[in-house]
């Protein structure tokens, strides 16, 4: 499961005073667990000019020399041309490196030799790195890793990142190998290269095995192969990976909610013992935003926190084990009928986590057509942060018991529809696009494993917390409570805190973080003045809120899909991030307990209405990151225009037609 990555890390140049190492392999090699092991938790994303995805950076100490390390994406081939290998060559072509770490699975050493050929024919520094030694030795597959050396004419490391075997002497190696060369130029000319290179023939690569590599005559049944005889079963296989969905659900739902339970005390209790009495003298406007606005809104996202730590944990166990390969391979005849294949479903699980990275991923696919319908369904998987909404929704009005089987149908629905979107339009994004995957062996991952991809989203989930969940619940509180006389009046105090503590806050600095601020939202300033203009011209009367009057505005619309005007607000912010729509939920009932929250939702909607909701939530435009995604990704504006709108519409037919069928056979 990809990281949802969000651009975090500094602009990074060309030029650097360390020595560089990258990071490059084919999928399903272990190459992130080396990356991870090497640098520890120190890895941040970095925005490298001239390269269209974000690169993991880590610096790290090698024996007493600053090296910096970059994760490439993998790759099957240096000199193919999808997006990740132009990726790829676009970094060598454009950044200097020392070394390069070709990292090969050593159990399939003889179909992945051809990469670290492709390397040394280029000209550019190497060191072959063999990953998963342990499960070559496992199937009798003997390596001479000094004769492949010298054969090759590259440094080679045998290694086992999971269990962190190998890797002090694969350091040391690494760390010889810097000392003894100089800073390395770029190769500038890598594209005519790669075009003028003749493909690595069949015979090269058996003349570097011979005599360096062992294989079996014959490999006795494994593990892997007598499971693969259950959970490939061409009948029985599918029932088999939904069953294991649902237990995850189940799981999730057993243990997530309990824990969540406990956030809500601790919360609540902090607001007794800390908020309100610091808020205490306040104006009533300036203490209604700080409890029941912001700290309102975080404490019932944060409430979710746990949930979201089980999720990602059961997430990355499920596909580190190499599990969701094998459901690629068994989907991929009912995707080819859908204009897609396996490799889209695997993107559309990858979803459930974060659409950003699921989106990112299209980029392996050759095909620009299947490329953008792969990308036009993606924001249909049901990601963590729709996960927090449904479930806060679904504990509100179903009952516990019940609650596994409301979720699992949300996740087929959003796989229905997605299904149905490619078969709608396959006929305009034809792709006759072979479908290759390779199956990795079963794998149980490491608690450290783990723990790392489980922290990494986590980490990702509480970014997006401080940052536009911030924003979009104090959004929503001052929608709820303006104009003035709605809720709490602003009043005099109200409107010199408003007025001066920027003044004062500019004066202290100089004016140079005023500047700098207004450099940074500039935009989202302009944004925000046009919407005050558009607030004010809303129709109902002055005594009413702007929430209230943006309900009432779009009533017509969302009342025949039973949507109520107090959810309408929360789903407008969820534009920007859907786990606004969680914390909206605090401010739009005044309410910081989330147990308050849902007993409310519980009285004034039915649990008709809150299913429609959560449909129409799952199938409506995805947030505004995942939209920036799109746009850069298809680099195409009318396509972004028609993902935006297609989602819009589909979400109200599904909802319209659920709702009133619904509502009809409860009335029989």
């Amino acid at each position: 499961m990809t990281h949802c990555h969000s651009p975090g890390g500094a602009t990074l140049s060309p030029e650097t005073t360390t020595k560089r190492v990258s990071v490059m392999g084919m999928p399903n090699v272990g190459k992130s667990t080396l990356f991870n092991q090497i640098t520890g938790a120190t890895a941040f994303v970095g925005n490298w000019p001239g390269v269209t995805v974000d690169l993991l950076e880590a610096t790290v100490e090698l024996d007493g020399e600053t090296v910096e390390f970059v994760d490439l994406p993998g790759i099957y081939d240096l000199e193919g041309y999808s997006e990740d290998e132009r990726v790829v060559q676009g970094f060598f072509e454009r950044f200097p490196v020392n070394l390069v770490l070709v990292v090969l699975n050593a159990g399939q050493i003889d179909r992945q030799i051809r990469l670290a050929l492709q390397v040394k024919a280029l000209g550019i520094p190497g060191m072959l790195v063999l990953n998963m030694a342990d499960e070559a030795q496992h199937f009798n597959i003997k390596i001479d890793a000094e004769k492949l050396e010298e054969k090759l004419g590259m440094p080679v490391a045998l290694v086992s990142a999971k269990y962190n075997r190998g890797l002090v002497q694969a350091k040391h190696k690494i760390s010889h190998v810097l000392s003894q060369s100089q800073r390395v130029t770029s190769p500038q000319d890598l594209t005519l290269k790669i075009e003028a290179h003749e493909q690595i023939p069949p015979s090269a690569i058996a003349e570097v095995l011979e005599e360096t590599v062992e294989m079996p005559s014959q490999m006795y049944r494994t593990f892997t192969q007598r499971l693969d005889s259950l959970l490939l079963h061409p009948i029985i296989g599918l029932p088999i990976f939904f069953l294991s969905i649902y237990l995850m659900f189940q799981f999730v739902w057993e243990v997530g909610l309990p824990s969540q339970d406990v956030a809500d005390a601790f919360t609540t209790w902090f607001q007794t013992i800390a908020i309100d009495p610091l808020t205490a003298g306040l104006p009533d406007f300036l203490r209604g935003f700080i409890v029941d606005g912001l700290y309102g809104g975080l404490a019932t996202v944060i409430s979710f926190v746990p949930l979201v730590v089980v999720f990602f944990f059961m997430m990355a166990i499920i596909e580190d084990s190499g599990y969701f390969s094998r459901a690629a391979y068994m989907m991929d005849s009912i995707m080819y009928r859908l204009g897609l294949d396996g490799r889209s479903f695997v993107l559309l699980i990858m979803g459930f986590g974060c659409n950003i990275p699921a989106v990112m991923g299209a980029r392996v696919m050759r095909s620009r057509s299947l490329r953008f319908l792969t990308i036009l369904i993606m924001p249909f998987a049901l990601c963590s942060a729709r996960l927090t909404v449904f479930v806060f929704i679904i504990d509100a009005l179903f009952d516990r018991t019940w609650g596994p089987l409301v979720l699992l149908s949300l996740y087929i629905i959003s796989f229905l529809v997605a299904f149905a979107t490619g078969f709608l339009m396959k006929g305009q994004f034809a792709s006759k696009e072979p479908f290759v995957i390779e199956l990795p062996p079963y794998r149980f991952p490491t608690l450290k494993q783990i723990w790392l991809r489980g922290w990494g989203e986590l980490r990702v989930f509480l970014r997006r917390a401080t940052g536009f969940i911030t924003a979009g619940v104090v959004g929503v509180w001052l929608m709820s409570n303006l104009p003035q006389g709605t809720a709490n009046p602003i009043g005099s105090a109200g409107l010199t805190l408003a007025i001066g503590v920027p003044l004062v806050f500019g004066m202290v600095t100089g004016g140079n973080a005023v500047k700098a601020f207004l450099q940074q939202a500039g935009v989202w300033i302009v944004v925000g003045v046009l919407a005050v203009l558009l607030l004010t011209n809303l129709p109902g009367t002055g005594d009413e809120s702007y929430a209230v009057r943006l309900g009432e505005f779009f009533a017509p619309v969302l009342d025949p899909i039973g949507i109520p005007e107090e959810l309408t607000i929360a789903l407008i912010f969820g534009f920007i991030a859907k786990e606004i729509v969680v914390g909206s939920l605090a401010t739009i009932y005044s309410l910081s307990d989330p147990s308050a929250i849902q007993a409310t939702i519980a009285q004034t909607i039915s649990p008709i209405q809150a299913y429609s909701f959560m449909l129409f939530c799952l199938l409506y435009s995805p947030c505004v990151a995942t939209l920036a995604t799109i746009r850069s990704e298809a680099k195409n504006v009318s396509f972004t225009f028609f993902s935006v709108v297609y989602g819009l519409v589909l979400a109200w037919v599904v909802s319209f037609i659920f709702y009133q069928g619904a509502n009809l056979i409860a009335n029989l």
